[in-house]
């Protein structure tokens, strides 16, 4: 299919690009009425600005949402296109977002009782950094103290959050919720003696309970192996959900960005990284190139190809074979996984792209709970997995 669309979509967004820009935040796009392209040699699209400009086109900073962390994994891939491309805009945005929710005083109205609360709080460090504001140092320090009383496993894995439904439990997602936060706040702030090694230990801790044989994740593990969806002799929930692995993969690859190669559980943490590799590849749709929503059951006629657990495979697998954590070869096999979720890609009548078959949020549950999953279109786990692997891979 995108072989017969693409090309149209390509010069409905090469046309609508030039006008975006300059457009307000709400506006819709107008037909476009520059003078076509065939004239010239067209330029690869750069979806990462296409995709942002029609986001921002969209949502203004107030209306995108509440403090959450899928909004704060699409503005991390914001922030990061914007490093390459410079466009003030980016970065304004990010701020204004936030600044609805930290005041003057840096006091921040979170409690962070829950992993999921603490994403965002990337988008604080980035700030600081940006701009040097104290305000964005106070907020940050509230996660960075909120751990020291965090609970946690006997083994010091952080619950997934603080509350009765979610006792005992580490949820695969959630390693990525708090430790690329951990080890930036620790650069930022001169405090990596101990964000660097908690986020290594985090790591650790939950890929040796959810890492199974075959070299995927579980969804998720309760201690207590009292929760409906925990197996009674291991804790481990039933299936290998695909966003969850596919969160797993993004935060391990970023810890081990972040540590020193005399970091003790570095070869612990590069032994679970190379299994789940093996696993991914072995699992990978040979058809599209894209992950099925259940990884390990693509066999099954009611399984799908799920956008944001694609991309966050394909950025994972880019990285890792470019920074030799896994062997060379996976760069390839994160090539067909980039294609296969560009194919899922598309630009409507509008001008402004839209990115299909993302599962949104979701809960522990059994296959068919995961299947029976919302494909949604544009919805923010997909455009933020979407643009931080872009970013890794558009130079490919």
């Amino acid at each position: 299919m995108r072989r017969r669309r693409l090309p149209t979509a390509l010069t409905t967004l090469a046309l609508a690009t030039a006008t975006l820009a300059a457009l307000p935040a709400a506006a819709p796009l107008p037909a476009a009425a520059a003078p076509t392209v065939a004239s010239r040699p067209a330029a690869a699209p750069d979806w990462s600005v296409a995709m942002i400009d029609s986001t921002m086109a969209r949502y203004t900073p107030s209306t995108i949402g509440g403090w959450s962390y899928p909004v704060g994994l699409y503005l991390y891939g914001q922030y990061l296109t914007y490093k390459r491309t410079h466009d003030a805009r980016y970065l304004t945005y990010i701020k204004s977002y936030v600044d609805r929710f930290v005041k003057s005083d840096g006091s921040i109205d979170q409690s962070f009782n829950s992993l999921d609360s603490m994403q965002a709080g990337r988008l604080l460090v980035i700030l600081h950094h940006e701009t040097g504001q104290d305000r964005y140092r106070k907020a940050a320090k509230k996660i960075r103290d909120r751990l020291n009383t965090y609970p946690r496993t006997g083994d010091g894995g952080f619950w997934h959050a603080d509350t009765s439904s979610r006792a005992h439990q580490l949820w695969a997602d959630g390693v990525y919720m708090v430790n690329p936060f951990l080890v930036e706040y620790g650069k930022e702030f001169g405090d990596s003696a101990y964000t660097n090694d908690e986020a290594a230990k985090q790591l650790y801790v939950y890929g040796s309970h959810l890492q199974v044989a075959n070299g995927l994740l579980k969804h998720a593990y309760d201690e207590s192996k009292t929760v409906s969806w925990a197996d009674p002799q291991t804790g481990l929930a039933p299936e290998h959900w695909c966003r969850a692995v596919g969160w797993y993969s993004m935060a391990i690859v970023n810890v081990l960005d972040a540590i020193p190669a005399s970091q003790s559980r570095r070869p612990q943490l590069l032994s679970i990284f190379r299994k789940l590799a093996a696993g991914l590849e072995k699992h990978q749709d040979p058809a599209t190139g894209r992950w099925f929503q259940v990884i390990d059951k693509g066999d099954r006629s009611d399984n799908w190809t799920e956008t944001s657990g694609s991309s966050m495979f394909t950025y994972a697998l880019s990285r890792g074979a470019q920074q030799g954590y896994i062997d060379k070869h996976f760069a390839a096999v994160a090539r067909r996984g980039y294609e296969g979720v560009l194919a899922k890609l598309s630009v409507g009548s509008d001008g402004r792209t839209d990115l299909a078959d993302i599962s949104i949020g979701t809960n522990v549950g059994d296959y068919a709970y995961y299947v029976g999953r919302t494909r949604a279109t544009n919805d923010f786990h997909g455009l933020g997995a979407f643009l931080i692997m872009n970013e890794q891979l558009r130079g490919d």
